[in-house]
């Protein structure tokens, strides 16, 4: 007999959700958008409505439903509560309690970067591996550390938050955290477009960036892949930041693969080459075996994820 699950990814502006067989295979995806009206007081009944509409047009009974998978953009504890998500505009909110109530099944919440990197364990990058670091790099840079198959998080949920790993003690301009020298703030979509500004306005030298009115990390990626030498540098001084701090936390806790995903992982080989060049250059020698390899599951990582969690 067949069983079922959903993976629900709570995004900003929308809700990507996934029903699954409970061996992996997705049989639908699809979005609703995220009502964050009214501190997103709306936001867990209409997924758990569009759950019982799912199930009625697959003509499934709940019976054979193993659980929902939730992973949301904040802070979880183990219980399955919510401590403030901002985008959403949410405080403390038992996520677990309220959406197993509205739907009579039960619940498993993860954080989003966290659930990601479940995914990609499970069905993506990291397949076969339960040792993992998970690196996203987009607008900010997130992560999902997973020991052992089971995820690192923490506390109060803030475990992974490798975005904010200080490796810059000189740094003069403040994180979206209120910290100065985050990781975040150089090997993020917007930190090396902040790095290459800060080059440009230092250096004479001749180079292509200089005719984009609006640049971009893609950009930058792009004319190191050309030859550009300063967009060269700039790929070469990410890859050196981002592979010492990732070697120093392969010396806590020894990753079999450290996977990478995130827009700016579109710029594909480059990226986890010069990654794992500095990676080498510092990791403990009991360390350098880790394997390096892009993420596979895109957008549909955290769906994934959440699917996974209630199999455990």
């Amino acid at each position: 007999m067949k069983k079922y699950g959903f993976g629900v990814d709570v995004g900003g502006t929308t809700v990507k959700m996934g029903f699954f067989e409970t061996d992996g295979r997705l049989v639908d995806k699809w979005e609703i958008k995220t009502n964050t009206e009214g501190g997103g007081k709306d936001i867990l009944s209409d997924i758990a409505q569009s759950i019982d509409n799912k199930l009625a047009q697959e003509g499934i009974s709940k019976s054979d439903v193993q659980g929902i998978g939730i992973g949301v953009p904040g802070p979880v504890t183990s219980d399955g509560v919510v401590h403030g998500c901002v985008n959403l505009g949410w405080g403390t909110v038992d996520v677990a309690e309220q959406l197993g109530s509205m739907t009579g099944l039960s619940v498993a919440v993860g954080n989003d970067a966290n659930v990601a990197a479940l995914g990609e364990m499970w069905q993506g990058g990291a397949k076969g591996s339960k040792d993992v670091i998970m690196v996203t790099l987009g607008t900010g840079v997130g992560g999902g550390i997973i020991v052992d198959g089971k995820i690192v998080a923490g506390f109060n949920g803030a475990g992974g938050e490798i975005g904010h790993i200080t490796v810059n003690n000189d740094e003069i301009e403040p994180c979206n955290c209120g910290q100065y020298g985050c990781l975040e703030q150089y090997t993020s979509a917007t930190g090396i477009v902040r790095m290459a500004k800060r080059k440009l306005a230092k250096t004479a030298d001749e180079t292509v960036l200089r005719g984009y009115t609006e640049l971009t990390a893609k950009d930058i990626f792009d004319e190191a892949k050309n030859g550009d030498q300063i967009a060269i540098g700039l790929v070469d001084e990410l890859g050196e930041i981002l592979g010492a701090a990732l070697s120093n936390m392969a010396c806590v806790v020894n990753p079999e693969i450290i996977v990478i995903g995130g827009g700016v992982s579109k710029a594909g080989q480059i990226l986890i080459d010069t990654i794992q060049k500095h990676y080498m250059e510092t990791a403990f020698r009991s360390c350098k075996e880790t394997r390096f390899a892009l993420a596979t599951l895109g957008n549909d990582a955290g769906m994934y994820g959440c699917m996974q969690m209630i199999l455990e």
